[in-house]
């Protein structure tokens, strides 16, 4: 496998980026063949090739072949599936074999190459898709802004001085600029999410343990999820189903007249922006005026409880501090001292501690459940606010900090409490913003079907 290593890119004007999305949109939904379609990325890849900063490393070679190989069986008649020939970018958190996984961090530099591709590289491969490259995160998948101290950010698609959101940064990026057609990142508090919200596309986190995380740098191996950032439901459902190791099939979409639809007024609900708050609530009246049924569906209860409980540290920090014992014991280990300063204070709380808060958490987990019997879906903003200029946080402890626990929010509602979740983007405003659907456990095919009328009944642009 031949990887290209690259340094990192000026951002683009945020016109040329926004004309050059739809321009690769469309020959994504064109009947092109997958080479000429990678060329046509490769090709502007190449132009920035000494300031990239979306990429990591680019397998051309690779690409090229497997490009190839799925044209000869689209004129064999011979297809693989609705991946087969897709462009397809992947977190650098994720194994491919003969390469190290950097998970954002140079201290990882010197790591032994992967023996093997992980296990949903492996898949999306077996099903014909053409895995153009790595894309960059913040360092070890930890924060939601999308900053990395290492690497200039990415910028988000729609305007370089915007935040792209985290983790999977460089997974958005990729996706909304053009320069893959989906991308896969990893979602523990909202990583997939998140990005995918602040740059109008969809965003798809499974249920925990549906799609294999052998292969996958941990963060929190009790929240981490692997899943899809795309332009649709459809695709973000395809790539999910191979994954986790399922056929992947055309969804049916099903009807919303009499879905039961939970609102959490509340804590959830707070601190919208007025672009946000007025086009969630347009959004709702739209479902409503489809036939779903609207009733309130309170949490902050459980969300209290949730809080109290980790008042010794979130379970991510609590289970990374153990991931990442080695170097936090080195005052001098070059790492995000967003990262060094919390690991480095949990390090301090027992392990006993950590056991009684898990197992506090599936208690809790079981009372949200109850606690959304009721609704075949929740819905939300995805975050209360749209991205932000990069220069206001970067360097700004403070608002870096308030800007985080906003994004994060919402989103990691569906990890605490071990649920499914789709981001939408959501029509008619400035900056993009996301509509979640959240469902319960194991509910994953009821939501994707439910995803894909929802996202029909936006495109029309009644939202």
């Amino acid at each position: 496998m031949v990887a290209s290593r690259l340094p990192a890119r000026v951002p683009l004007k945020s016109g040329m980026r926004r004309r050059r999305t739809y321009e690769v949109f469309a020959l994504t939904r064109s009947n092109t063949p997958s080479r000429d379609r990678l060329e046509a990325f490769l090709r502007h890849l190449e132009q920035r090739r000494s300031d990239e900063r979306v990429f990591m490393k680019l397998f051309t070679e690779s690409a090229r072949a497997e490009a190839d190989a799925a044209d000869r069986r689209r004129e064999d008649g011979t297809g693989l599936g609705p991946l087969d020939g897709r462009i397809v970018s992947i977190k650098d958190l994720f194994d491919v074999a003969g390469e190290p996984t950097l998970a954002g961090s140079i201290i990882r530099r010197s790591a032994p190459p992967a023996a093997a591709d992980a296990t949903i590289v492996r898949r999306l491969r077996a099903a014909g898709a053409v895995i153009i490259g790595k894309t960059h995160m913040t360092e070890f998948a930890f924060t939601a802004v999308g900053l990395n101290p290492h690497y200039p950010p990415p910028g988000n698609a729609l305007d370089a001085k915007l935040i792209p959101g985290g983790s999977s940064s460089g997974a958005g990026v990729s996706v909304a600029e053009g320069t893959s057609e989906i991308a896969i990142g990893s979602d523990t508090g909202g990583s997939v999410r998140i990005p995918a919200a602040l740059q109008g596309l969809v965003g798809f986190k499974p249920t925990a343990r549906r799609v294999p995380l052998d292969g996958a740098f941990p963060l929190s191996p009790s929240l981490d999820s692997i899943g899809p950032l795309a332009h649709s439901v459809a695709d973000c459902a395809a790539a999910d189903a191979v994954m986790a190791g399922e056929t992947p099939n055309p969804i049916t979409p099903l009807p919303l007249h009499g879905l039961r639809l939970g609102i959490p007024r509340g804590a959830l609900l707070d601190d919208l922006t007025p672009d946000i708050a007025r086009t969630f609530e347009a959004s709702l009246q739209t479902l409503a005026r489809a036939g779903a049924r609207l009733a309130e569906c309170k949490m902050d209860d459980l969300l209290a409880r949730f809080a109290d409980a980790t008042a010794i540290g979130s379970i991510a920090s609590l289970e990374a501090s153990r991931i990442h014992a080695d170097w936090l014991k080195d005052d001098h280990a070059p790492v995000d001292i967003r990262i060094k300063s919390p690991l480095s204070r949990r390090l301090a709380v027992p392990d006993t501690a950590i056991e009684t808060l898990l197992q506090t958490r599936r208690a809790l987990a079981g009372a949200m459940d109850e606690r959304l019997a009721p609704f075949d879906l929740i819905l939300l903003p995805t975050t209360p606010i749209p991205a932000v200029r990069i220069a206001s946080v970067e360097g700004e402890k403070a608002e870096y900090r308030r800007i985080e626990d906003l994004l994060l929010r919402n989103p990691q509602v569906a990890n605490q409490f071990d649920l499914t979740a789709i981001t939408l983007p959501m029509r008619g405003l400035a900056l993009p913003a996301g509509l979640m659907l959240m469902g319960r456990n194991g509910a994953d095919a009821m939501l994707l079907m439910i995803a894909v009328s929802v996202e029909r009944l936006l495109q029309q642009g009644f939202a």
